[in-house]
């Protein structure tokens, strides 16, 4: 079962003539199954009869409303219209052959125009990219040079590190030897201390023997023997803090 058609009677304004709107409507109309016509009026503006279904219908209009560059409108006025049963399809409805031919000489001025000026456009923006090209190449060479620099600098800095780390391995290889230094020097000093340990005992063993041999001889021969003993002992405190 088919959807009731309905029509309109659609008036548009702006820059609709010479620029291929109605090419834009038949197309568009063709695709969406619409009937009627559209041609161009004496004041400029076009005139669009269309009839469909509804839904394509309202899908239509909404695109023709917004068509492409270099188009543009400034008034779209639809009126409810009366379906024409005699139409079957859409169409073009042009003018005489003069105005037809002014229409497509007039179209291809117009985005010969449009063209020309989009060219001045890219032409002042080429010459700009120019200019930034050049600094960006003088940049580059300040670059280049500053480059160079640090390269020269890294050059410096790498022999240095050569050097720094030479020197490193001398200092490590004086390390060891006076690592290996003091502990042979640590183990000579255990030694001579457990020495003097030994002999410090042997001493206070005799010096403990003489004392009670004391007691028993006279009290000069003590004396005596005291003297001897704390100059002995004296001896030994000064040979063991000179140790």
């Amino acid at each position: 079962m088919s959807k009731q058609k309905i029509a309109y009677m659609i008036r548009v304004e702006g820059r609709v003539q010479r620029v291929g709107y109605r090419r834009f409507i038949l197309e568009n109309a063709q695709e969406l199954g619409i009937e009627g016509y559209v041609r161009n009026e004496k004041d400029g503006s076009v005139k669009i009869f269309a009839q469909g279904e509804e839904d394509n219908l309202n899908q239509f209009l909404d695109i023709i409303k917004v068509p492409p560059l270099p188009i543009s409108i400034k008034s779209f006025v639809k009126k409810d219209a009366k379906i024409n049963p005699k139409i079957n399809y859409f169409e073009i409805k042009f003018g005489s052959i003069a105005e037809e031919l002014q229409e497509g000489f007039g179209a291809m001025e117009k985005e010969f125009r449009d063209y020309k000026s989009e060219f001045r456009d890219y032409r002042s923006e080429f010459r700009d990219y120019r200019q930034e090209f050049r600094d960006f190449r003088s940049e580059f060479r300040d670059f280049r040079q500053e480059f160079k620099d640090y390269r020269s600098e890294f050059k410096d800095f790498r022999q240095e590190f050569r050097d720094f780390r030479e020197e490193f391995n001398d200092y490590r290889k004086e390390f060891r030897d006076y690592r290996e230094e003091f502990r042979s020097f640590a183990d000579r000093t255990d030694k001579n201390f457990k020495m003097l340990e030994e002999k410090y005992g042997e001493i206070s063993s005799k010096l403990t023997q003489i004392l009670e041999t004391l007691q028993k001889e006279s009290i000069e021969t003590r004396k005596e023997l005291t003297r001897a003993i704390d100059t002995l002992s004296d001896l030994v405190r000064q040979f063991i803090s000179k140790a």
